[in-house]
C-alpha cells in the first residue's frame, strides 16, 4: 500500500510521476555524482516551480494564504511520489518551511511565504537539524552540511535558545553573509554544500510559527520521501524477479529470491506506515490551532511521539530494502548505469540525517516507559447516531457478570457484533468499532470463542439450517467448546497432504487416521476436522469439512506436552470413528475451499493502547529490575517499542481502509510477519535483562522458549513468506 487514499490524490500522483518519467532524473544524478558543482539557483526555481503548481508545497498551507487548504496527508503522498521517481532537491524542507512562514507572526513571513509556495524560492536545513540545534550568538555560524543548498535559498535552521528551547527561524535569502562550499554528495539526488553564515543577530532571523509542527513535518516529509523509494525498490526488484531466468526458470520461482522479496514487503510496509501515522499526527497537531503551535498539548505529544518511532523505522528498514533489491538484481543491479544504487544512496543518506535513529530509540524508551503510547481515532461519524443506544444496551450487559453477562451478550448480538442475525448484528465496521469503544468504558470484557470464531463462521456462511441451530447459539453461550483437527504428523504447512481417511458408510463416514497439535482437544465437546473423501483427485481436491463430536467411540486423545513442559495441545487418533451425513458441512470434496474462507464480513476490531502481552511483561521485568537501564539497553527497548508501534499501526491502518470500503491489501500479511519477529525478541532482550537469574526459570526463560511456537503455528514462517510473495507480490509458483 502506498500512501495514496484518495482518488484525487491518485490522479496528482500520476500526473506527478508522468511528468517525472520526462525529466530523466536517474541521469541528472548520476551527472551530479560525476561532476559535484554549484548548483543553479535558476535550474532549482524551474524544478520547485513545476512541482509547485501539483500543490506540493501548499497542500497544508490554508487558501486565503496562497495554499490548497488541504491536509499535509495530501502533501505527503505527492512527496511519496517524488521519492519513487528519484525527484531531486530540498523538498522536505522546503513543504516545513511553507508550513511554518504560514504560522509566523512576523510581517515578513507573508512575501517570503508567497514565493516559496510558488516554488521561486527553495528552502534548505542543516543536516544536524534533524537531529539537534543550532546556537546562534553574532559572529561567525557553521551550519556544516545543507543537503539541498543552492545560493539564494532560505536557510531554515533549528536554534537553541539560552534555556535550551529549540525555536525555528528562517533566514531570507540575501540577510547575511553566506560562505557555501559544495562538497561531493552521497545522494546524487540531493547535492550537498558546507555552510557558514556570518553577522546574524536577532533582526535577520524570521521565526516560524509552531516549532513542533515544523519539525514533525521535516521528519514526515522525509519519512514519506522514503516510503516512495521503498516502493520503488520493491516494485523494480519483484518486476525483475518475474521475467529474470537462470536454470529455465524465472528467478522468482526460487524459494530464496521470494524470500528476500518478502522480506522487502515487509519493511516497506513498516516504512509506509509510520509515514502514514506521522502524516496524520501532523494533521491532527495542525488542527489544533494556536494551542498545538504553543507545544504541550496532546496532539503536538502525540506529534513528537510518532516523529521518535518513525525515525527509528525508516533509519533501520529503507536501507535494507535497497541493499535487497540490488541483491535480486544481481550483477545488473551493481552497475552505474542501473538506478538501483541511486535508491541506496537517498535510504543511507536518510538514515545518516537522523543519526541512524540512535538518540530517537533512546528517547521513544524514555517516553514509553514513562506510559506514552500514540492513540488512533477513526471517524465514526457514519454510526454516531446509534451511540445512546449502544450505549444503553451496554448498560444492561453492565450490569451482570459471570454467565449472565455471557448469555445477555449472546442474545443481543453484542458478544459477536460481525455476525449475521439473528447470532449477531451483521454490524458494518464502523458499528462494531463504536460497540467496542462502549464495551471498553463500560469494563465490559467479551469472552474469547478460540477455534470457535473459526468454525463457526464456516457453519454461518456454509452449513445447513439445521447445522446453525444445533450449533451456533450454544456455542455463543459457551455450552460448547471446539478444537480443530487440521493438522496431521505428515501435513502440517501442506495441509492438503493430509491422509485422514473418510470411508462412507450406512447414514454418514468413518473416519480413520492421526491428528497432532490440537489445541483444547482434551477439553472439546466437537472437532471441525477435514479428511480425505476421495484420493483418485488432485490434492486440494476430494477433501471434506467435518463436525466431530469429541465424546464419539474410536476416538481417542493423547496429551502433548510443549517445550514449556505445558501440556497444551494433543495428539487425536480416530479409529473408524463415525459421523453422520448432518455432521457434513458443504460439498463433498469442497473442504478446502471452506478451510481458507471466513465470512465477508469479518471482525473489524483497532486494538486497546496496550503494545502486546510480551512487551507488557517486559515493562513490568523493568519496572522491578531496581536500576536504570544502559543506554544500549534503553536503545534495545526503544527499538522494540517502535516495532510494538508499527503493529499497532498496521491495525489502523487496516481499519481505516475498511472503514472506507477498501481492501487492507498486504497489511495482514505483514502483520503476522513481522508481530511474530517482534514477540520472539522481545523475551529475547528480557532474558539479557534477567542476567544470572535466567537460570532459575524467570518468566522471561519460559516466554523465550514458548514463542518459538509463533513462527510454526499457523504456517510456518518461511511459508508465509512464501505465500506473501506468491499472493501478493505475484511471484511465480516454484
Amino acid at each position: 500500500m502506498s500512501l495514496v487514499t484518495s482518488e484525487e490524490q491518485r490522479a496528482v500522483c500520476e500526473a506527478i510521476a508522468a511528468w517525472a518519467s520526462a525529466q530523466g532524473f536517474a541521469d541528472a544524478a548520476r551527472a551530479r555524482l560525476d561532476k559535484p558543482g554549484d548548483e543553479s539557483r535558476d535550474s532549482w526555481s524551474v524544478l520547485f516551480g513545476q512541482l509547485a503548481e501539483f500543490g506540493v508545497f501548499g497542500a497544508a498551507v490554508a487558501d486565503d494564504q496562497g495554499g490548497l487548504g488541504a491536509t499535509f496527508a495530501d502533501a505527503a503522498a505527492m512527496i511519496e511520489q517524488c521519492g519513487h521517481d528519484l525527484v531531486p532537491g530540498p523538498i522536505g524542507a522546503t513543504v516545513a518551511t511553507a508550513i511554518g512562514l504560514a504560522r509566523s507572526a512576523d510581517p515578513r513571513a507573508a512575501s517570503l511565504l508567497e514565493s516559496v509556495l510558488a516554488g521561486e524560492v527553495v528552502a534548505a536545513v542543516p543536516a544536524s537539524a534533524y537531529t539537534g540545534a543550532s546556537v546562534i550568538d553574532g559572529g561567525t555560524v557553521e551550519l556544516g552540511l545543507v543537503p539541498g543548498y543552492v545560493d539564494g535559498c532560505v536557510l531554515t535552521i533549528p536554534v537553541a535558545g539560552a534555556d535550551g528551547a529549540l525555536s525555528w527561524q528562517a533566514l531570507a535569502p540575501g540577510s547575511v553573509a553566506v560562505t557555501a562550499a559544495t562538497q561531493s554528495a552521497t545522494d546524487g539526488a540531493t547535492p550537498v554544500a558546507r555552510v557558514s553564515i556570518a553577522g546574524v543577530d536577532a533582526d535577520d532571523l524570521l521565526p516560524l510559527g509552531g516549532d513542533a509542527i515544523v519539525s514533525g513535518v521535516l521528519h514526515a516529509a522525509l519519512a514519506a520521501y522514503q516510503s516512495g523509494v521503498c516502493r520503488w525498490a520493491l516494485d523494480t526488484a519483484v518486476g525483475y524477479a518475474k521475467v529474470r531466468t537462470q536454470f529455465g526458470s524465472a528467478i522468482g520461482s526460487f524459494q530464496a529470491v521470494k524470500h528476500l522479496c518478502a522480506d522487502m514487503l515487509c519493511r516497506s510496509e513498516q516504512v509506509t506506515s509510520v509515514a502514514w501515522d506521522l502524516a496524520r499526527a501532523v494533521d491532527d497537531a495542525l488542527a489544533g490551532g494556536d494551542d498545538a503551535l504553543a507545544g504541550g498539548d496532546d496532539a503536538t505529544s502525540q506529534l513528537e511521539l510518532s516523529v521518535l518511532a518513525t525515525d527509528v523505522i525508516v533509519a533501520q528498514s529503507t536501507p535494507g530494502v535497497t541493499k535487497d533489491c540490488i541483491q535480486v538484481l544481481g550483477g545488473i543491479g551493481f552497475t552505474y548505469e542501473h538506478p538501483a544504487h541511486l535508491y541506496l544512496r537517498s535510504a543511507l543518506a536518510a538514515a545518516v540525517l537522523l543519526g541512524h535513529a540512535h538518540d530517537q530509540a533512546v528517547a521513544l524508551a524514555g517516553a514509553g516507559l514513562a506510559g506514552a503510547r500514540r492513540a488512533f481515532d477513526v471517524d465514526l461519524s457514519a454510526v454516531e447516531n446509534q451511540r445512546d443506544k449502544v450505549r444503553v444496551d451496554v448498560a444492561h450487559l453492565a450490569e451482570v457478570s459471570g454467565d449472565e453477562r455471557r448469555h445477555r451478550l449472546a442474545d443481543s448480538g453484542y458478544l459477536m457484533p460481525h455476525w449475521p442475525q439473528p447470532y449477531g448484528l451483521a454490524a458494518s465496521p464502523a458499528l462494531q468499532l463504536l460497540i467496542d469503544t462502549e464495551l471498553d468504558a463500560a469494563g465490559v470484557v467479551r469472552p474469547d470463542l478460540v477455534i470457535a470464531g473459526w468454525a463457526i463462521p464456516t457453519i454461518l456462511q456454509h452449513g445447513t439450517d439445521a447445522q446453525r441451530e444445533r450449533f451456533v447459539a450454544p456455542t455463543l453461550a459457551g455450552d460448547i467448546v471446539w478444537c480443530q483437527m487440521f493438522s496431521e504428523p505428515e501435513a502440517g504447512s501442506d495441509l492438503a497432504s493430509l491422509r485422514t481417511k473418510a470411508v462412507r458408510v450406512d447414514g454418514g463416514w468413518s473416519l480413520t487416521g492421526q491428528k497432532i497439535w490440537t489445541s483444547q482437544a482434551h477439553n472439546a465437546q466437537w472437532a471441525i476436522c477435514l479428511a480425505r473423501t476421495d484420493f483418485d483427485v488432485a490434492k486440494h481436491k476430494g477433501i471434506t469439512y467435518f463436525l466431530v463430536d469429541m465424546s464419539s467411540p474410536g476416538l481417542d486423545v493423547r496429551p502433548l506436552r510443549e517445550a514449556t513442559g505445558h501440556p497444551k495441545f494433543n495428539e487425536v487418533f480416530l479409529d473408524g470413528v463415525f459421523v453422520p451425513d448432518d455432521c457434513v458441512v458443504g460439498d463433498i470434496g469442497g473442504g478446502w475451499r471452506l478451510a481458507r474462507t471466513t465470512l465477508a464480513n469479518e471482525r473489524v476490531a483497532m486494538g486497546g493502547s496496550g503494545l502486546g502481552k510480551e512487551m507488557d511483561a517486559l515493562l513490568r521485568q523493568i519496572d522491578g529490575l531496581g536500576r536504570d537501564l544502559t543506554t544500549g539497553e534503553l536503545q534495545t527497548f526503544g527499538r522494540l517499542f517502535a516495532d510494538a508501534h508499527v503493529g499497532r499501526v498496521l491495525d489502523a491502518r487496516a481499519v481505516t481502509a475498511q472503514l472506507a470500503g477498501l481492501d487492507p491489501g498486504a497489511v495482514s500479511s505483514v502483520r503476522k510477519l513481522i508481530g511474530v519477529q517482534h514477540r520472539q525478541s522481545v523475551p529475547d532482550f528480557a532474558l539479557e535483562l534477567s542476567g544470572f537469574n535466567a537460570l532459575a526459570w524467570p518468566e522471561s526463560t519460559e516466554q523465550v522458549i514458548q514463542n518459538r511456537c509463533l513462527s510454526i503455528a499457523g504456517g510456518t514462517t518461511q511459508i508465509l513468506r512464501t505465500a506473501a510473495a506468491e499472493r501478493i507480490l505475484g511471484l511465480p509458483r516454484g
